[in-house]
């Protein structure tokens, strides 16, 4: 039975929700305060619908495709259609109900789930102002996490209209496909959407302001996506910097499409655009200053190991914490930072370990030490290119990059050898299904083996 008692979660998404999901199992009062609904934008308007989509737009190539495999049906797969609003419809019911599910959840282990804004008043109270303009509560805490997410970064020239200019959760109002879409950023977002709306059929434009899209991915598995991106159509512009935004409209002053300028001057035109140039925290409004709460030059919450802040008692999970923008890295910090609170046994987190994918066609998916600094020379160890595995003199197994369908599955094992220590001999002596994608796993540690 934890000493503490009361505890106060501001903000529903993976990072809140897991957190108070652990309070409330080692036996403390839980009060989950969320402004838009469970789940938060990760459920709602963000990874939930963002890779349904993507899956929606895999299906749609696949059946386009389906002809090279033989497959006959009458009609012409080939420029099989999307329709979009059934598709953005189906997102987001599922979307919905899978944030009632958690809600479900919460209530069923004893969680107060309160909707309506939060923020510390004074110390050891959260005033929390209703959405709905009904009346306020006071709730008094032992222990606060705050994992209050972030937004989307707009560019000055370039704001959102919700009609023409779209920032990510914006696109779940389009009426129809986009006849041509230019994404400004090629970050996991905008490389994503950019993959997604080519495979539904948008002509789409993608503005790197760097040398190749995923600048921060492997630089082979980068390359990949991007010659598929290429192959499959998509005009991908490295090296550019958008400025801005403009909607042109026709002659009875109605908006007919967009403008983006460069920085160079140039222009590319389009019938929508998408600003995928990161994210900002949500910290405005929390009272943070008059409670002493460091943040850094960003905005972000600045956390420990154990997602403490400066302040005793304080805690924060998730994008708004800027440590890593993972939905599964907010879930950890949420649940380490109650299991530290509330007196268990808890591990920091350990950034080394943490997977990650990035949902283009084919996928990449990632965990540890990048082979590009082995290569270099930055850290000792041997790399192998098939499922590329990364280990270190020894034998051990240190990272690993996956370029396939399914990627976000086929790492797990590279993961489990990364936590466990285990070496690439453990990974090659383990049987694996013939065929499957998962023996390139086993094949390429085969080929590590040190003799």
């Amino acid at each position: 039975m934890c000493s503490v008692t009361r505890v106060v979660v501001v903000g529903g998404g993976p990072g809140g929700y897991e957190a108070a999901m652990v309070a409330a199992q080692q036996g403390a009062e839980v009060v989950l305060v969320e402004r838009d609904g469970i789940g938060g934008a990760a459920v709602l308007t963000d990874c939930v619908p963002s890779k349904t989509l993507v899956a929606t737009a895999r299906s749609a190539n696949l059946a386009a495709l389906s002809g090279q495999l033989g497959v006959r049906i009458d009609g012409d797969l080939s420029s099989a259609g999307v329709d979009l609003p059934y598709v953005v419809e189906r997102i987001l019911a599922l979307a919905k109900a899978q944030s009632a599910d958690i809600r479900d959840r919460l209530v069923s282990d004893g969680v107060a789930v309160i909707r309506g804004q939060g923020r510390i008043s004074a110390p050891g109270i959260v005033q929390v102002a209703a959405v709905d303009s009904g009346p306020g509560h006071e709730f008094p805490y032992d222990v606060l996490l705050l994992a209050t997410g972030a937004r989307p970064r707009e560019l000055p020239d370039a704001r959102p209209d919700g009609d023409r200019i779209l920032n990510w959760q914006q696109l779940w109002g389009l009426p129809e496909l986009p006849e041509h879409l230019i994404v400004v950023g090629s970050g996991v977002t905008g490389a994503e959407f950019a993959g997604a709306f080519t495979a539904l059929g948008s002509d789409v434009t993608l503005i790197s302001s760097r040398d190749r899209v995923l600048p921060t991915e492997d630089p082979s598995a980068a390359d990949v996506v991007e010659s598929v991106f290429t192959r499959s159509g998509m005009t991908v512009m490295p090296g550019a910097r958008a400025q801005g935004a403009e909607v042109t409209r026709d002659a009875d002053g109605e908006s007919d499409g967009v403008i983006v300028t460069l920085v160079d001057g140039s222009h590319v035109r389009g019938s929508h655009v998408l600003i995928a140039v990161g994210a900002l925290p949500n910290t405005e409004g929390l009272g943070l200053a008059e409670m002493g709460v460091s943040t850094d030059d960003g905005g972000y919450l600045k956390v420990d190991r154990v997602s403490r802040t400066n302040v005793m008692g304080i805690y924060a999970a998730g994008d708004v914490t800027g440590v890593l923008a993972l939905a599964s890295v907010a879930a950890m910090q949420g649940r380490i930072a109650m299991w530290h609170a509330l007196g268990d046994a808890v591990p920091p987190l350990n950034l080394t370990e943490v997977s990650s994918a990035v949902f283009t066609d084919p996928e990449i998916a990632s965990v540890g030490v990048q082979a590009h600094l082995v290569e270099a020379g930055e850290i000792p160890g041997r790399v192998h290119t098939q499922s590329l595995i990364v280990v270190g003199p020894d034998g051990v197994v240190r990272g690993g990059v996956v370029v396939a369908p399914r990627a976000s599955d086929l790492i797990h094992p590279i993961a489990l050898a990364v936590r466990q220590h285990l070496t690439a001999d453990d990974l090659a002596q383990t049987f694996t299904v013939y065929p499957s994608m998962s023996g390139s796993t086993a094949e390429a540690a085969r080929r590590l083996h040190i003799v």
